[in-house]
């Protein structure tokens, strides 16, 4: 038990501790996870811990990483994607294994070595790129839907790797293997349901197993969360999520396939099921302490007396494995049409080898494929290029894609139509005042910074002009010295100050109405200048407080009186704190704002409990 807290306790201190820094420095969490486990590679070493073993308890995290991105992928999603993965993915895992081979084989590897290391190193690592991609927000992008596709088909292919290694193995190393087990004694648990089969049989084991994974998904989830859930304890829930995936991946461990592919398969058929939220709140926090237990592993694991022995040679196998894929990427990347900077994000997220050459790499020695000095070697290679791997996502954001957004930044159009109102942003919000405004009559002229939705508009016929609005030119150019009225609807709050202060200062005669997030954003806004300010979520949640009153008993009538005096009292005091707010300092440390805060509330709450007491007394509404 001391033991298991003492590592425990090592362990997250490492992760807690690095993590937080290497985030703040810009480098990501992963590689301040592998950086953990550098530091405290020399302690584990001297307590003796058995890395490896951590290591594969904690590979299970990409199992539950692969369970969450089915769950955000639908069938017919998947079947559009088939295109890419079996073009992308099979030329990539094809011409980098055919590459390295060819390499391999120039210093001197017999063919059947060449081969297997080719495929072992054509693989990449499916939890460094999808963390990293979803914590910059690249996964939606060409690029990183891109990448996606070759690592599912990468999962998929390590199933036939699997099957034909042991094919490849070496006479001369067979009876090297044999002795190592005898005198190891390794007696650990070895369960196998396709063990002595035929190829036939086993292909027949491996279907079934895939379809009972589809069928259960399908058919016996429902049930049995619906069972769970009348116990009413979360931590039920949580420990039948955790059953299932589990189940999932020892079921495919048993018939010799993925288990990752195989919580990818439930994942993808439990994505429109009502549990879908449930299970992904659940299991993520799993995922994330056991991707981020790996990746510790990983550094941890590196055998840096091997490293400096045989340093130049590793650190150049590991950098030239590195520049081929790249090469090898980039060229299906222009093949398959991925474009700008979504190319290279492409090219340089699959760089590295993955953490399934790990287990493959273990996997070549036990079956006499590959010499274990070798196989050392080729571990460190493996470590090394997934270590440097964060590097490469640092020289795509500040060299990459600022450059190519540069490059593709497109002039704002020439603007041939002046309007009463412009609108600044075509959103959500922007557009319904357009439609509004050109339905009465006026003459609108539109600006948005978005090309996507200016083609949208295009298509339905509306006309709409691509700018950056901030701009004073683009201003002057959609006629701001004639114009009655400007709608600011932006995203991006400080775009939207930016564009306050322009025309409040030079145009005054101009009405603004300025489109607000938050509380603060009002307050900046007012000292802007803008006196017509909408919350866009303020409207709805008034309605929401209106619902909310008539469900405690309040009638029509009376909801809507109690709604109308809390937005009065709401508007009458938006002022005199806006005159109170500080842009200077945080909110929670202007003594004069917090103190009047804390008296509006209580004055608002008298205030509207007596109101509602005489409403709902008037109407015989029930007094809760």
């Amino acid at each position: 038990m001391t033991e298991f807290l003492l590592l425990s306790f090592i362990f997250l201190v490492a992760g807690i501790a690095s993590v937080p820094i290497a985030a703040w420095l810009g480098l990501g969490s992963v590689l301040g996870y592998l950086i953990a486990g550098i530091v405290i590679s020399p302690l584990l070493v001297a307590l003796h811990v058995d890395i490896v073993s951590i290591q594969h308890f904690a590979e299970f995290g990409v199992v539950m990483m692969l369970f969450l991105v089915g769950l955000e992928l639908e069938p017919r999603r998947l079947w559009q994607m088939r295109g890419r993965l079996l073009g992308l993915g099979g030329l990539q895992v094809g011409g980098t294994a055919a590459l390295v081979m060819g390499v391999a084989m120039l210093f001197g590897q017999p063919w059947s070595v060449a081969l297997t290391v080719g495929l072992v190193l054509a693989l990449s690592s499916t939890a460094i790129v999808l963390q990293t991609l979803q914590e910059k927000g690249l996964m939606k992008s060409d690029g990183g839907q891109s990448s996606f596709s070759v690592l599912l088909f990468q999962d998929i292919a390590v199933i036939p790797m699997l099957a034909l290694i042991p094919l490849l193995a070496m006479p001369e190393l067979l009876h090297a293997v044999t002795g190592h087990a005898a005198e190891t004694g390794d007696h650990g648990i070895s369960i196998s349901l396709v063990e002595g089969l035929e190829g036939w049989q086993v292909a027949l084991v491996n279907v079934a197993a895939i379809g009972a994974v589809i069928l259960g998904g399908g058919y016996l989830t429902r049930p049995l969360f619906r069972f769970v859930s009348k116990a009413g304890l979360r931590e039920l829930f949580t420990g039948a999520a955790l059953m299932m995936v589990i189940g999932i991946a020892l079921l495919m461990v048993l018939v010799g396939l993925s288990p990752a592919l195989g919580a990818f398969l439930a994942g993808v058929v439990l994505a429109n099921s009502e549990y879908r939220h449930e299970l992904e709140s659940d299991i993520d926090p799993f995922k994330g302490l056991l991707l981020g237990l790996f990746f510790i592993t990983v550094g941890a694991g590196i055998n840096f007396t091997l490293l400096f022995d045989n340093f130049a040679v590793i650190v150049g196998l590991a950098v030239g494995l590195m520049l081929l894929k790249v090469a090898v990427l980039y060229v299906l990347g222009t093949i398959f049409r991925i474009e700008g900077s979504d190319r290279w994000l492409f090219a340089l997220s699959l760089a590295q080898a993955g953490e399934f050459g790990f287990v493959l790499l273990s996997f070549t020695v036990a079956n006499s494929v590959i010499p274990a000095a070798l196989a050392d070697q080729l571990l460190l290679v493996v470590a090394l290029s997934m270590l440097l791997t964060p590097l490469l996502f640092i020289i795509y954001d500040r060299l990459i894609a600022s450059r190519y957004a540069l490059a593709e930044e497109r002039e704002g159009d020439a603007i041939d139509q002046q309007g009463e109102a412009i609108i600044a942003g075509h959103g959500r919000v922007g557009g319904i005042v357009n439609r509004m405004l050109r339905a009465a009559g006026f003459t609108t002229t539109v600006i948005d910074y978005s090309s996507a939705q200016l083609d949208m508009l295009r298509t339905f016929g509306i006309h709409a002009y691509f700018g950056d609005a901030s701009r004073p030119d683009m201003l002057h150019a959609a006629g701001i010295e004639r114009a009655r009225l400007l709608v600011v609807a932006l995203d991006n709050h400080e775009q939207t100050l930016e564009i306050v202060r322009h025309v409040t200062r030079n145009y005054p005669h101009v009405h603004i109405i300025a489109r607000a997030r938050a509380r603060h954003d009002v307050y900046q806004l007012w000292a802007a200048g803008c006196r017509d300010i909408i919350r866009e979520t303020y409207d709805s949640s008034i309605r929401m407080g209106r619902s909310a009153f008539e469900a405690m008993g309040a009638t029509r009538e009376a909801a809507d009186k109690m709604a109308a005096a809390f937005e009065e009292m709401d508007r009458a005091s938006m002022i005199e704190m806006a005159e109170l707010y500080r842009d200077d300092i945080p909110a929670t440390e202007n003594e004069p704002y917090v103190k009047r805060v804390r008296e509006l509330n209580e004055e608002r709450g008298e205030q509207l409990l007596g109101r509602m007491r005489e409403m709902m007394a008037a109407t015989g509404g029930k007094d809760s």
